[in-house]
């Protein structure tokens, strides 16, 4: 029979020989939504290797099977495919632009799946080009919990050929994957103008929630009602988004001027009740300006034109 000292040492022998082996993806950076893009892979069965800057983080994902890389540059050196996601593109510069790391990163494919600006995800496109790195970009439309299941939404942008190359690796991470064309930075642009809507209407609930308990209206009596004005939002939105293409603006139902009527309202109780009203004050100086300038008898989308006006 053998040793334990042999055992031990097979052991040893074993997971070098799994850590030396390549790895299908690696993924740099393990907050919660590197951490969730990492199990999603590995629970997918997709070879992973992962690195993070903060040491430790690595730890529940190694025991289910990831490599852990001692160096940003041995972590994308370890895969064809690099997954970045950080929480910017200064984040992503301090790692990605180290000398050891960009001359890893030649000639394989990097995916950034941080959080930036159009113009940012275009310069880093240029910065990637320059050192021969394969480069796209990307955005992920959807909480942490949905990363792993069909509720996961990535857009990608880039060179259409790198992103089908890599698009059955991408797939594990499940949810529908869309690339929207060769604009490096078309995939930065759908996520900022979606997180407007997102981050707004999270602003305005917030603040409505505030208005109602200060009328003694609990959160829990509200809830069930926000959640009826939020069912009526698509086809609006949809409404909104012809008339824009369209220009034709139509008031008819509820013009601009009723519109500011009711903006006035919600500002008024607010501040009556002490409550900071700048969100609303914003929205309505917009609608007053639309109906100053001729538009009043028109509807609210008429605002997405005055607001493009220099």
């Amino acid at each position: 029979m053998p040793s334990s000292q042999d055992h031990s040492s097979s052991q040893d022998h074993s997971s070098q020989d799994h850590a030396s082996r390549p790895s299908a993806v690696t993924v740099v950076g393990l907050g919660p939504m590197g951490r969730a893009l990492a199990g999603a892979f590995v629970s997918a069965g997709v070879r992973t290797t992962v690195w993070n800057r903060t040491p430790g983080r690595d730890r529940e994902l190694v025991e289910r099977g990831a490599i852990g890389a001692g160096s940003a540059a041995e972590a994308v050196a370890a895969s064809p495919l690099t997954v970045v996601c950080l929480v910017n593109y200064d984040a992503t510069d301090a790692v990605l632009r180290r000398d050891d790391v960009t001359a890893a990163l030649k000639g394989r494919a990097l995916v950034n799946l941080s959080a930036d600006t159009p113009d940012r995800a275009r310069s880093t496109g240029r910065w990637a080009d320059e050192h021969g790195i394969r480069y796209l970009d990307g955005a992920i439309m959807t909480p942490t919990t949905a990363i792993g299941t069909p509720a996961g939404v990535f857009l990608h942008s880039g060179p259409e050929e790198l992103y089908h190359e890599h698009r059955p690796v991408l797939e594990a991470l499940g949810g529908t994957h869309t690339h929207l064309g060769a604009d490096v930075g078309r995939a930065a642009a759908y996520d900022i103008a979606l997180l407007d809507i997102f981050w707004t209407s999270m602003t305005g609930y917030v603040h409505a929630l505030a208005l109602a308990g200060a009328e003694g209206i609990s959160p829990r009596e509200l809830a069930p009602l926000a959640q009826g004005i939020g069912a009526i939002l698509p086809p609006i939105f949809a409404e909104l988004a012809e008339e824009v293409e369209s220009g034709g603006h139509s008031g008819e139902g509820n013009p601009l001027t009723s519109a500011v009527s009711t903006m006035a309202h919600i500002v008024h109780a607010s501040e009556a009740h002490g409550i900071e009203a700048g969100v609303m004050r914003a929205a309505e100086g917009l609608a007053r300006r639309a109906v100053g300038l001729g538009h009043g008898a028109e509807g609210f989308s008429r605002i997405a034109e005055v607001l493009g006006r220099r």
